[in-house]
């Protein structure tokens, strides 16, 4: 077998760059009512890499993974994977190996789970090709074209793209390892002075825990209602922030950061870290006093903060895949595009059915519903 999986407790997970691949993340999901399961995997190079003997001594490479078991009715479940596998196989082995630790996988999961849904933070196939319109990205081919080529060199060409993703399938990354004033001159002449004007405006940045709770609901509650979203509830976002996990492998560090002018609260975000990524988590505005500027306040004092905590880079978590005045999500991608990051479009969800006829339910369902968010 050149994959193999032990089941291993939820507290030895490997640190790592992606928070929804640690143990601090299994517990806020466990406190949310699903349940965590975690793998460690071993795989054969030569199921990894071209030409790995050129490369590494070694015969094999581990990692590990966490799986979120979601209940979808009173019978059956789903195994979701978010932001997993980390290991990264070259792109011709992508299916096979996701294939073949499907297989490996699914004689753990328990009776009634009837699909893997991986949430893949694996680079998209289509990104480096040449399928630009003025400069940009027109994102993936159609489903069909997607599916021909990851399931090319799998036994059973059994994957299949998922409607919709969960996870931001579009982001960008900030490079850390730089002066501040390397990454000021990096960014839009726009942003730079937004950051200006927010300070001389007085606008400050505080980092705050659990106690201002209803300060940031209220501004996500402006947010939602002004975007038109889905919200989450406040035990949601309390569990975010109040969820510990320090007596584990990969814990997280979680601040809620809020920028206000003379007491008022104008924009707020949940900044979580762990190993050497930053992330902007959730975000939020007021509808009042938008000439401050504080969300380009707030920005810049993440960044500063992560680059304090020794990170190489800053996650900024969820943008249009290009900028697109149509596209729902536009507005984040100009004001996140210009810290003068580099733009990264991720694979997203891709299915793997356990039980074909009662996936095939599942889809019809997920079309009708607005989806299971886990």
């Amino acid at each position: 077998m050149a994959v193999e999986v032990e089941q291993i407790p939820i507290r030895q997970i490997k640190p790592g760059p992606v928070v929804q691949q640690t143990a601090y993340w299994a517990r806020v999901k466990d406190r949310q009512g699903a349940e965590p399961c975690a793998f460690r995997i071993k795989a054969d190079l030569s199921n990894l890499y071209i030409n790995h003997a050129r490369y590494s001594d070694l015969e094999s490479e581990d990692d590990d993974i966490l799986i979120i078991l979601q209940q979808i009715d009173q019978y059956h479940k789903i195994a979701y994977v978010p932001y997993g596998p980390t290991m990264y196989p070259h792109d011709e082995y992508q299916g096979s190996f996701l294939e073949e630790l499907s297989e490996v996988i699914r004689p753990h999961l328990p009776g009634g789970c009837i699909l893997i849904r991986y949430d893949l933070n694996w680079e998209s196939l289509w990104a480096g090709e040449d399928e630009m319109s003025n400069g940009n990205w027109d994102g993936p081919p159609e489903k069909r074209v997607q599916e021909m080529r990851f399931n090319f060199n799998t036994e059973n060409w059994n994957f299949h793209k998922a409607g919709t993703d969960i996870l931001p399938s579009n982001t960008i990354f900030l490079n850390l390892k730089k002066t501040q004033e390397e990454l000021l001159s990096r960014m839009k002449p726009k942003t730079r002075y937004n950051i200006r004007l927010a300070a001389r405006r007085g606008v400050q940045v505080d980092s705050c825990g659990l106690e201002n709770i209803d300060i940031w609901y209220d501004l996500y509650d402006q947010t939602s209602g002004r975007n038109g979203i889905r919200s989450n509830d406040k035990a949601y976002f309390r569990d975010v922030l109040e969820t510990r996990a320090a007596d584990t492998n990969s814990p997280a560090d979680v601040e809620l950061l809020i920028a206000s002018k003379e007491h008022q609260p104008l924009a707020a975000m949940f900044f979580v870290s762990t190993a050497e990524r930053a992330t902007y988590l959730y975000g939020a505005s007021s509808n009042n006093n938008r000439r401050d500027m504080a969300p380009y306040a707030l920005q810049w004092e993440a960044v500063k903060k992560a680059q304090q905590k020794g990170c190489a880079e800053y996650d900024m978590f969820g943008v249009s895949s290009k900028p697109d005045p149509s596209h729902p999500l536009y507005g984040l991608y100009r004001f996140k595009s210009g810290f003068g990051g580099e733009v990264f479009h991720r694979m997203g969800c891709w299915d793997y059915p356990l039980e074909d006829e009662k996936y095939a339910q599942f889809k019809a369902r997920e079309m009708n519903a607005a989806g299971f968010h886990v």
